[in-house]
């Protein structure tokens, strides 16, 4: 199951490396937007959680890891305002872009 790892900036400047055993951070996050406090949080809980029942489906227990990071971003979370902007540096690794053939 490939990780991946999602780098954001708090609304004051703080940066934080979260990490997810699954690509499904691309399916609720883009990369250069920025998301209110309380939006991303919401956005990038529910993708941790999908993440660890991607891990529970495959191996039979759910990422404890996933559970942590989404723990760290809601305590994180609450030292700001809830309408304060959280930007998406960098998702690694990035989408793969598809080919022109593979494009419908």
């Amino acid at each position: 199951m490939p990780e991946m790892t999602v780098t954001v900036r708090w609304p004051d400047g703080q940066v934080q490396e979260c990490y997810s055993p699954s690509l499904v951070m691309h399916d609720h996050l883009d990369v250069g937007n920025t998301y209110t406090v309380d939006d991303f949080t919401t956005r990038a809980t529910t993708a941790l959680t999908e993440a660890a029942e991607r891990v529970r489906a495959k191996f039979g227990f759910a990422c404890t890891s996933a559970a942590a990071t989404a723990d760290d971003i809601t305590r994180a979370a609450q030292r700001y305002d809830a309408d304060a902007r959280v930007e998406v540096l960098r998702m690694h690794p990035p989408l793969p872009t598809p080919s022109p053939l593979e494009i419908p």
